[in-house]
């Protein structure tokens, strides 16, 4: 029953630290670009899950609190977690992949489209820069079947 991290599991430690972030996205297909900063601190939960709290600054001018989980299932073999923010009311259910090269992480997933009436595919992509700067980047897939970016963050670990 007890797990022994694996090569997958590891890569996940990379996350693991104090972060400062810069954000841009918008809030829908029309609106203008929305810039805020935050920070976020990762940990390790027994080498098989990251779990990471943030705190920054919402669109409304209010702060926001998020927690992510990541872990890989073997059994599967695929990357998993969830994500949840204080503004907001959906559970976030990723699946996903590691690139060849171990710098991309696909998180796909699916959440309200911004009617809020439907539900729709959304990829977040997590890049790893150099060990000190990573990005996310959150994408929606439209109904003409394109996806459109809808956020950047840029994630700097804290010396």
């Amino acid at each position: 029953m007890f797990a022994e991290p694996q090569q997958e599991h590891r890569w996940l430690d990379k996350l693991v630290g104090e972060w400062t972030s810069e954000f841009e996205c918008r809030m829908g297909p029309d609106e203008p670009t929305m810039k805020s900063q935050g920070v976020e601190v990762v940990r390790s939960l027994g080498g098989l899950w990251i779990v990471g709290e943030g705190e920054g600054e919402a669109p409304d001018g209010n702060t926001s609190k998020t927690v992510m989980s990541l872990g890989y299932d073997p059994r599967i073999k695929r990357y998993v977690g969830t994500f949840i923010a204080s503004m907001m009311t959906h559970l976030w259910v990723y699946n996903g992949s590691l690139d060849a090269a171990g710098k991309v992480l696909t998180l796909d997933t699916e959440g309200p489209d911004f009617s809020g009436q439907k539900l729709a595919k959304y990829k977040d992509i997590i890049e790893f820069v150099d060990d000190d700067h990573r990005t996310l980047t959150s994408r929606i897939l439209g109904d003409d079947g394109t996806w459109s970016q809808l956020m950047t963050a840029h994630y700097h670990r804290k010396k």
